[in-house]
């Protein structure tokens, strides 16, 4: 009789290949992971020595930045130097309507400055336009009552006399911002945005010899502006703007809207010209006057005109009585389209002044209020009817807004 045999167990051997299949299968998953978390932890090790190499290096550049970018002193000494020479100004307007009186406060900027021996702030005529119950506090927290001495809405420009004893005032130097400073220069901002007291901001300067028009100045421009692009913020204004030798270059009057810090200030080449007049006499009379609008030449409008000039600036209007009807200059009498806006052309084109190039109307508002005074006559060099002429002009006092 035969007796049979066993079968073999296959299904015991699939299980056993299988559990081998999926252990080596895992220890080789395990070390192709090892190996690809060990590459990835290097290369992020590497990134970060990097990334700390310079960090290093940025934090190195800005603890030497104030002594590479403003010279010998860092900001902290200039500000520490600076701080108690720039004051905070308060007051307050009072309106009167049928709902009875409204008060409204006043808030800005100044600093102290040394008028020969006489100790006086300076301020915009913006701050303290129509303003009562005047107080200046300086940065100590002392304050104390002052009035306006003089004032310029023109320049926008004002001094105030405080009644504080001595040893309160530390005024800063003026130097010509027309003699000292150029495009590229370092200046720094001190003043009291939103209450902030004794708030530090540092730019360059941008451009200069801009002309920028204020509520309070009648329509008229404000010439031979500095621009630059520290920022500053309402409460700044009245501020000196400063070189990197703490000299004041100017006084800090104006934002652009949304221009990401963009801010203008009064030259101190104004300050210096006009600061005897203020103090001594209450204002600045001293503003020439042509008497006339007018807009920027450009190629488009030579091309309008047949002329071959493309900088100047075109008369459009002359107005009645003023110096310019006196020397004959001409207005616009034709008008055209030209960008989706209608110029009035034709009229004499101004490209010099006593032979200095007027390029557009900031040129010429700046020659005419550094180098110009009413009664004074000007070699005007204008274009006419294609051809070039010189005209003699007296110019005039600036009529009040």
């Amino acid at each position: 009789m035969e007796i049979p045999q066993p079968r073999p167990n296959r299904r015991g051997g699939y299980v056993i290949v299988l559990v081998a299949l999926f252990v080596v299968s895992l220890l080789a998953g395990g070390y192709l992971g090892y190996t690809i978390y060990k590459q990835d932890h290097a290369a992020l090790l590497s990134e970060i020595g990097t990334l700390q190499v310079q960090i290093d290096a940025f934090g190195e550049q800005l603890k030497n930045q104030s002594q590479v970018v403003l010279g010998n002193i860092s900001l902290t000494e200039l500000y520490k130097n600076l701080k108690s020479s720039v004051v905070m100004i308060r007051g307050y307007i009072i309106q009167t309507s049928i709902f009875g009186q409204q008060i409204s406060e006043i808030q800005g900027s100044g600093f102290v400055y040394n008028f020969t021996g006489r100790m006086v702030v300076i301020t915009n005529f913006h701050v303290v336009d129509g303003a009562s119950g005047i107080s200046v506090t300086f940065m100590n927290g002392n304050a104390y009552s002052a009035t306006v001495l003089g004032s310029d809405r023109y320049a926008d420009l004002a001094v105030v006399e405080v009644n504080a004893p001595e040893e309160e005032f530390k005024p800063l130097p003026i130097v010509s911002s027309s003699l000292t400073l150029k495009v590229g220069d370092p200046v720094i901002a001190i003043g009291n945005p939103f209450g902030l007291t004794g708030t530090m901001t540092v730019g360059v300067v941008s451009q200069m010899g801009r002309t920028i028009t204020e509520e309070t100045t009648g329509g008229y421009s404000i010439a031979n502006i500095i621009q630059f692009d520290a920022p500053i913020n309402p409460g700044n204004s009245g501020g000196p703007l400063l070189n990197n030798k703490g000299q004041v270059v100017g006084v800090t009057t104006a934002i652009v809207q949304d221009s990401q810090g963009l801010g203008f200030a009064i030259p101190s080449s104004t300050i210096l010209r006009e600061i005897a007049w203020l103090i001594n006499t209450g204002s600045y009379t001293r503003h020439s006057w042509l008497g006339v609008s007018g807009t920027d030449m450009n190629y488009d409008i030579a091309q309008a005109m047949s002329i071959n000039k493309t900088y100047g600036w075109l008369i459009i209007e002359v107005f009645s009585g003023s110096p310019a009807q006196a020397a004959g200059l001409r207005g616009g009498t034709r008008q055209v389209q030209i960008g989706g806006n209608t110029i009035t052309v034709d009229g004499d084109v101004i490209i010099a002044m006593n032979g200095t190039r007027i390029i557009n109307g900031d040129a010429l508002s700046a020659y005419l209020e550094e180098y110009t005074f009413p009664d004074q006559t000007l070699i005007l060099t204008v274009i006419r009817n294609g051809a070039q002429i010189d005209i003699a002009l007296t110019l005039g006092t600036r009529p009040p807004p």
